[in-house]
C-alpha cells in the first residue's frame, strides 16, 4: 500500500498540526466567536474575514513569524476541525534563536489536554526543524489555565514584566516563562 504524506507538520495521537491559510478564515472566526467569554480578558483573536485575511497574512508572509493551528483527529469534532492555535511571534535569528509563543483553545476543545499534545509538537517542531534554541511565553498573572499549560510543557518561571503589554485598553503585567532546547531533551 503506498505511503501518503500527512497534512499536518507534526501529530500526535488526538492532534496536529499544521499552518495557517487563507481558507480557514470561516472556520476560524466563527470559532473565535463561540469562544469571546473563554478569551476575554487574554486575547482577541479575530472574528470577521478582514480581520483574519490580515492575521493570518502576517502570519503566513512575515518571516519572523509562525502560525500554527491545532486540528483535531479523528470524528467527534470532525475530522482536521480547529481545537485552537499557537503562534510563534518575534523569530530571532542568529546567536539568539527565540521566539515568543502565543496560543488560545477554542470553547469547544477548552480542558480536553488537546492543547497541551499541540504546544509539545510546537515545541518539537520550533526546536526541531525550526531550529530554534529558546522559545518564551508572557502571560498575564490571573491567567490560571494558560499558565498551567505552560507549566505542564515543561517552560520555567523566569520572571515578572510590569506593565509589559497594552491588552483590552491598558497596560497588562506579565509573567515570563521559557523553555530552552535543552531543558526540554533533560528533562
Amino acid at each position: 500500500m503506498p505511503h501518503t504524506a500527512s497534512r499536518y507538520l507534526a501529530e500526535g495521537p488526538r492532534v496536529g498540526i499544521r499552518h495557517f491559510t487563507y481558507d480557514d478564515g470561516p472556520e476560524f472566526t466563527a470559532r473565535a466567536r463561540e469562544s469571546k467569554d473563554l478569551h476575554h480578558p487574554w486575547l482577541f483573536p479575530p472574528d470577521s474575514a478582514d480581520a483574519y485575511t490580515a492575521y493570518a497574512g502576517r502570519l503566513i508572509e512575515d518571516p519572523t513569524k509562525a502560525g500554527f493551528l491545532v486540528c483535531e483527529k479523528g470524528a467527534e469534532q470532525g475530522d482536521g476541525a480547529l481545537a485552537g492555535f499557537i503562534n510563534i511571534n518575534n523569530i530571532v535569528e542568529g546567536g539568539f534563536l527565540c521566539g515568543a509563543l502565543g496560543y488560545g483553545a477554542f470553547a469547544h476543545a477548552a480542558g480536553r489536554g488537546l492543547m497541551k499534545e499541540g504546544l509539545e509538537l510546537v515545541v518539537g517542531y520550533a526546536f526541531g526543524p525550526m531550529r530554534l534554541h529558546r522559545l518564551e511565553i508572557n502571560v498575564q498573572p490571573g491567567n490560571a489555565a494558560s499558565i498551567a499549560l505552560a507549566r505542564s510543557c515543561g517552560f520555567r518561571l523566569e520572571g515578572y514584566s510590569p506593565q509589559m503589554l497594552f491588552i483590552d485598553g491598558a497596560w497588562r503585567d506579565h509573567e515570563r516563562w521559557a523553555l530552552t532546547a535543552e531543558m526540554r531533551t533533560s528533562g
